[in-house]
């Protein structure tokens, strides 16, 4: 009996974790319809790029200092400070209005702040799950447990849908602040994983990031993020240029690929190794991007969505994987915030530099841009090079 409660995957705590980062990561997504307000108040492609832009570097910059934290003071303490950040920040938004240029530095504050509160509650929400997760199972329950971020990002940006259409932007910041004060709530009931050590680890995060397979994994992850800053903040305005109407349809569209994809493929990955996942789930996220080079219609919108879906749905656990294996859990705060700092990092980039692509070229050439990025990454791992770093 006690052998089988090791292996149990689908524990009170993993549940209860599942939930509350659904709440959170639907708060946060809900904002990938903020390029609409951007646009509204005067901003540009560039000025969508930048903004959005902001709270991924903010989130990266803390990152070293988010990383000790959550392995310092454990898991829990760290994923509710989060928490508490993001519902604050949510409520700041109503303080902007009139043009752009009016308030263009605030609003610049207020997203870094977002994007710290999103880093700390993101890193130690996966961290805790990594704690409790059987290791035989460790690409399957780290896909599941991302099935409640990929329903929270196809919810969010719903949610923010119909509220900005009936509402107005008020009462959107309003929703997102009450969906991350919901998963606060829901995390006051979850037991430690971890409860940290005082002192910290010998291994700083420099030196858990200066292993070559975290090094690989950080290059991988940064690509990863770089894609995503195409689908996050530049298929809305496309879509709207295009005079689309269900914008939604296409985060509907990824997330559902990307849940279908953890409950058939998870296993796949425990029992073929996550190295063999990887290279086609960076071709087929990539192929997904460049198909949006021709949108004009819902039926793009519809088989993008769910080809970068797919992708997604088998790269980030099978990524996540790779850097956790093997690895001992004084140092998987680290470990996570490497892989999940790379996302950021590769975020924060796309979002200014395909801003400006976006600007110079049109949307066609940065959903170019942003999918060959992905094929490089596939480039990139198949080389011998990397393979010897990743054994």
């Amino acid at each position: 009996m006690k052998s089988k409660n090791k292996k149990a995957l689908y524990t009170p705590s993993f549940i209860l974790m599942a939930a509350a980062n659904f709440f959170n990561v639907s708060s946060f997504s809900s904002f990938f319809l903020f390029p609409l307000f951007i646009t509204s108040h005067g901003g540009s492609k560039a000025d969508i790029g930048i903004i959005m832009g902001a709270a991924v570097l903010s989130s990266v910059l803390c990152r070293p200092w988010i990383s000790e934290m959550i392995d310092r003071i454990g898991r829990k303490r760290s994923y509710g400070t989060g928490c508490i950040i993001m519902s604050l920040v949510s409520v700041s938004y109503l303080m902007f209005k009139g043009q752009l240029s009016g308030f263009y530095l605030p609003l610049l504050l207020v997203r870094l702040l977002h994007g710290v509160g999103l880093a700390i509650s993101f890193t130690a929400a996966f961290t805790y799950i990594a704690d409790i997760i059987p290791k035989e199972r460790l690409n399957e329950g780290i896909g599941m447990f991302g099935v409640t971020a990929l329903i929270g990002m196809a919810a969010g940006p719903v949610i923010a849908e119909a509220v900005v259409e009936g509402f107005g932007f008020p009462s959107f910041f309003l929703t997102a602040a009450a969906l991350a004060a919901v998963c606060f709530f829901l995390h006051l009931f979850l037991s430690e994983s971890y409860p940290g050590v005082p002192k910290g680890s010998e291994e700083t995060f420099f030196s858990v990031l200066g292993k070559r397979k975290m090094l690989v994994v950080a290059v991988l992850a940064m690509i990863f993020g770089f894609g995503l800053a195409a689908s996050g903040s530049f298929v809305s305005p496309f879509a709207k240029e295009k005079h689309l109407t269900f914008i939604s349809l296409y985060y509907i569209s990824y997330s559902s690929a990307a849940v279908i994809t953890r409950f058939f493929g998870g296993r796949l990955a425990d029992r073929v190794g996550e190295e063999r996942i990887i290279p086609y789930a960076l071709i087929l996220t990539g192929a997904g991007l460049m198909l949006l080079m021709f949108l004009g219609g819902d039926t793009i919108l519809l088989i993008s969505g769910l080809m970068s879906g797919c992708g997604h749905g088998f790269l980030f656990p099978s990524l996540n994987a790779l850097a956790l294996r093997k690895e001992p859990i004084g140092i998987r705060g680290k470990i996570n915030g490497i892989f999940t700092g790379g996302i950021d990092a590769g975020a924060f980039v796309g979002s200014v530099l395909l801003g400006f692509i976006g600007e110079w070229a049109g949307f066609q050439m940065l959903f170019f841009a942003a999918g060959f990025a992905l094929l490089t990454g596939f480039m990139i791992y198949r080389t011998k090079t990397v393979q010897i770093s990743i054994e």
